[in-house]
């Protein structure tokens, strides 16, 4: 594995390609902020007409892992980004090699395990649930003996929207649950379940200056693993939310982040934060910022891995992400076409990522609702019958 190289004076200014590694709807929303700013974009996906595919300057139809697309795009760009953690690794040690990509190797090798991740997140001095790494089904037992259960066991790699984890709610699970992550063929984690009141997310960005801004936090509602709504201001005290985003701070320092880390948190009734999950690049979490700050996530993560100055992320607006699935598209058009104008104070700002399929439980997109309060936004949100009661 290559370790970063950072160029501290090196800025990669307007009108330079900017490679993206993945062609979903983040790779695009980082195209079409990245364009404003005068930025070409190449990407690459194995899907043809991909999300990012339709705003870039050009896509490169291969597999993640095939090496030859990989230095083809590396030939083009002068700076390289991903959108996603799973890279694979002969892929990364090619751009490395063979390109410019700011972001580095160590981040993604942290980030793509639970098990790293977490000492990582611990060496920043910041606090995560009780875990302990798990290699059979006694071990199992054994530490559901001790942190008691409900207790939630993980694989450390590949998992992410509820996907590779199994909440145990009694002992007597504890064969059936490692047997059936097992066949990941990947190393278990089981973490002890925290007692939450809130989760909350905050996106901090760093660039190879080591300039740092973080974001508002953003109160995050999940139905079914996948996240609903995310609500900023978050209604917390605002001592939760300076701390949050010192630990937002804490973790960028120390893990050398260039781009974006977005931070998943744990609020506990009592006022503790545990940081529950990291990922290394724009997040759903984030996307309210598309309207409500003064800087998207999107152009920061371009800024950051550039290396130019960070944007003011100052919140404009209250506001409420509802994130769109398969299943809300078409009520979704339907008010679109029906409504003659919107309602006053609030405005309701569509994206959808250019997904051909609209799949059940398929992120299609997202809606953002500014208003004067989140409690307004939350109404409209309700009143439509969209996302139900």
């Amino acid at each position: 594995m290559k370790t970063n190289v950072f160029y501290p004076t090196k800025k990669i200014l307007p009108g330079s390609t900017i490679g993206v590694l993945g062609g979903g709807q983040l790779g695009r929303m980082l195209a079409l902020s990245g364009r404003h700013m005068g930025y070409r974009f190449i990407t690459l996906d194995p899907t043809p007409d991909a999300p990012c595919g339709q705003v870039a300057d050009r896509q490169i139809v291969a597999a993640y892992d095939d090496v030859n697309a990989a230095k083809a795009l590396a030939e083009q760009c002068d700076v390289i980004t991903y959108e996603f953690e799973n890279v694979d690794a002969a892929v990364t040690d090619l751009l490395m090699s063979e390109s410019y990509v700011p972001q580095g190797s160590q981040l993604l090798y942290t980030t793509q395990h639970r098990l790293r991740e977490k000492r990582a997140i611990e060496a920043a001095g910041v606090q995560v649930a009780p875990y302990e790494e798990i290699t059979s089904a006694e071990g199992l037992k054994a530490a559901i003996a001790r942190f008691g259960v409900p207790c939630v066991l993980k694989t450390a790699t590949g998992g992410y929207d509820g996907k590779g984890q199994w909440v145990i709610r009694s002992a007597d699970e504890a064969d059936e649950a490692f047997h059936t992550l097992s066949k990941a063929k990947t190393e278990l984690v089981l973490e002890k379940f925290i007692h939450f009141e809130k989760e909350l997310s905050v996106i901090a960005a760093r660039n190879p200056r080591g300039e740092i801004k973080v974001f508002p936090a953003s109160e995050n509602i999940h139905v079914d693993n996948i996240l609903h709504l995310s609500i900023v201001p978050a209604r917390v005290d605002e001592a939760v939310v300076h701390k949050a985003q010192r630990l937002a701070e804490q973790i960028a320092e120390s893990m050398q982040v260039i781009g974006l880390i977005a931070v998943e948190m744990f609020l506990t009734p009592d006022g503790e934060l545990f940081v529950n999950e990291l990922a290394p690049r724009p997040h759903n979490s984030g996307h309210y910022t598309m309207e409500a700050c003064t800087t998207s996530q999107f152009e920061q993560h371009v800024r950051a891995v550039c290396n130019l100055p960070l944007g003011n992320v100052d919140l404009m607006s209250p506001v409420v992400m509802v994130n769109v699935l398969g299943e809300h598209v078409e009520p979704l058009l339907a008010l679109l076409e029906a409504q003659e104008q919107e309602e006053p104070g609030i405005a309701v700002k569509v994206h959808l990522y250019g997904k051909q399929e609209a799949k059940h439980k398929r992120k299609m997109g997202h809606v953002n609702v500014l208003a004067d309060s989140v409690e307004k936004a939350l109404g409209w949100i309700e009143q439509t019958g969209i996302w139900g009661k």
